[in-house]
């Protein structure tokens, strides 16, 4: 039996790219020196809340830094049915952070896992320059 990533739904690959994304994020913000929990999670946020992600694939798009399969991709995590939805954000945001993080899952599964370091150094720089309207925070809550 042979596995294709792309029969999964978007909603089971933004769940694994949730994942795959934070797992980014948590290394970056231990690395500049963030130890304490709530420190960590209130940088975290800065980079994987909805809002942030809606706007990291903005500017993505904006740089022409996806391929049309990464594009693809995007879109059908976007508009996949979900029936949950994110306590502090709109439907829109929230659906665009969902097809944002199924990238991420569907790289991960293709094992284009030099796209995905690429992609998320792409977006820990994004942040870190305040990009997405926050930035700076890794440093400046230690």
């Amino acid at each position: 039996m042979t596995f294709d990533p792309k029969q999964l739904n978007g909603i089971a690959l933004a769940y694994l790219g949730d994942a795959v994304y934070e797992v980014y994020i948590r290394e970056h913000l231990l690395k500049r020196g963030l130890v304490r929990p709530a420190a960590l999670q209130r940088a975290a946020k800065d980079f994987v809340s909805a809002k942030a992600q809606a706007a990291l694939i903005a500017g993505m798009q904006t740089a022409d830094l996806l391929s049309a399969e990464e594009t693809e991709v995007f879109k059908h995590g976007r508009n996949a049915k979900s029936y949950t939805h994110a306590k502090h954000t709109d439907v829109v945001t929230y659906r665009i952070s969902t097809g944002f993080e199924a990238l991420f899952g569907y790289l991960h599964l293709e094992g284009r896992d030099d796209r995905v370091a690429e992609l998320a150094a792409w977006c820990i720089q994004y942040v870190e320059e305040g990009k997405t309207g926050h930035g700076k925070t890794a440093a400046s809550t230690k």
